[in-house]
């Protein structure tokens, strides 16, 4: 894995669906700022940044050219990366193999999104990304593509609508903790069963939202005496098949998933995800996503995810926590989305998760999640 790195900043904005009070580069200075305070560095502390948004769905190019303002990324090394929906973690995985590699001491990660710039590109853009003749006609967007998935994880399994509405009420009770959450409003079963449908069996409630902001990240080969959390195993791994090609026998929806996490568990020497992780920020877009992901990740048997919600095994207080911060399901500023589950993932394990803090929490897991089935895990630790 090479040198040894820790993260030991993380700063994040408030996530709105719309932050019309700062522009593109304070909006990110935003994150940035709060970041280099937590990590107690001043901009010169930074040696390279790493940069990246959904840019082609906002219609504004050129980001690393004009975000520098807001990046602090003047005068210094700079790399983009854009990889669709896992855009955040692959920032976060960037970060971490410039300085694994040993060509910068500290990097800073800097994901965003203002989606609020220009409505209904997100839409466009996924559609058009698919196949025109055998595709597009039944993929309307990310909801759609979730939507086949739910169908085939509800025939296999069962699974009821009010078994995945649990996930999202979880994920509110926790957005309640988290300042920077976009939904903090208390949600029921009976009010998400009551939802308008997107895609059966996909309600509107069970949908993640689209939010303006931003989320930075240090990582460091010098991490000093602070409280800090170490990289333990970082796994990345993607595909593309037609969708009408992924069935059961062939290739599921998060096999690419389940391989990252087989690799970065080996890395991080975890043979029992459910017993040795403290807390999990996983990537859920919708909430009957959750169950498949958490199956993926070995957190339970084929089919049982629903029982790990239901009976509330995936709680703060709970065997396994899953998404402190109310993820996805409650803030998805895109570029950054999967940089948030690390910097969430690293405040359980620095201990500075405040209200949101799983008690003692020593080993983390966080995932990213985008097109072409493209699956991100970075395993993080306390012990070096």
């Amino acid at each position: 894995m090479g040198d040894p790195v820790a993260i030991v900043g993380a700063g994040q904005t408030a996530h709105r669906s719309r932050r019309l009070d700062v522009s593109a580069p304070e909006l990110i200075d935003e994150a940035v700022q709060a970041a280099l305070l937590d990590a107690r560095l001043e901009p010169d502390g930074i040696d390279a940044v790493v940069i990246g948004n959904m840019e082609h769905f906002e219609g504004i190019h050129l980001s690393d050219l004009w975000a520098v303002e807001g990046t602090g990324g003047a005068g210094k090394p700079q790399l983009k990366v854009a990889t669709g929906g896992t855009t955040g973690s692959s920032l976060a995985q960037a970060a971490y193999y410039l300085v694994a590699g040993g060509l910068f001491r500290t990097v800073m990660a800097v994901g965003w999104e203002r989606l609020s710039d220009s409505e209904g590109e997100t839409t466009t853009g996924i559609v058009t990304a698919f196949d025109p003749i055998y595709e597009r006609p039944t993929l309307a967007g990310a909801v759609s593509g979730l939507a086949i998935m739910a169908c085939q994880y509800q025939a296999k399994h069962g699974t009821r609508a009010e078994d995945a509405a649990l996930v999202v009420v979880q994920a509110r009770e926790n957005a309640a903790r988290n300042s920077h959450a976009h939904l903090r409003q208390p949600v029921t079963v009976a009010e998400v069963l009551a939802s308008p449908v997107l895609s059966t069996p996909i309600r509107h409630l069970d949908m993640c939202p689209t939010s303006d902001g931003a989320c930075a990240v240090v990582f460091t080969s010098r991490p000093g005496d602070g409280r800090v959390a170490w990289v333990r195993g970082v796994s990345s791994r993607h595909n593309h098949t037609y969708i009408g090609d992924v069935t059961e026998g062939a290739v599921s929806y998060l096999h690419t998933l389940r391989l990252a996490a087989e690799d970065a568990y080996r890395q991080a020497g975890v043979a029992d995800p459910r017993r040795e992780f403290d807390v999990v920020e996983m990537y859920e877009p919708c909430t009957w996503a959750a169950f498949e992901w958490a199956e993926a990740l070995g957190l339970c048997g084929p089919g049982e995810a629903a029982r790990m919600w239901a009976e509330g095994a995936t709680r703060l207080d709970g065997e396994i926590p899953v998404n402190p911060s109310g993820g996805v399901l409650c803030a998805n500023p895109i570029g950054a989305t999967g940089l948030i589950r690390v910097a969430e993932a690293s405040m359980q394990v620095r201990g500075t998760g405040g209200e949101r803090q799983v008690a003692g929490a020593r080993l983390a897991l966080a995932t990213g999640f985008g097109g072409s089935f493209w699956s991100e895990v970075m395993v993080l630790g306390a012990a070096r």
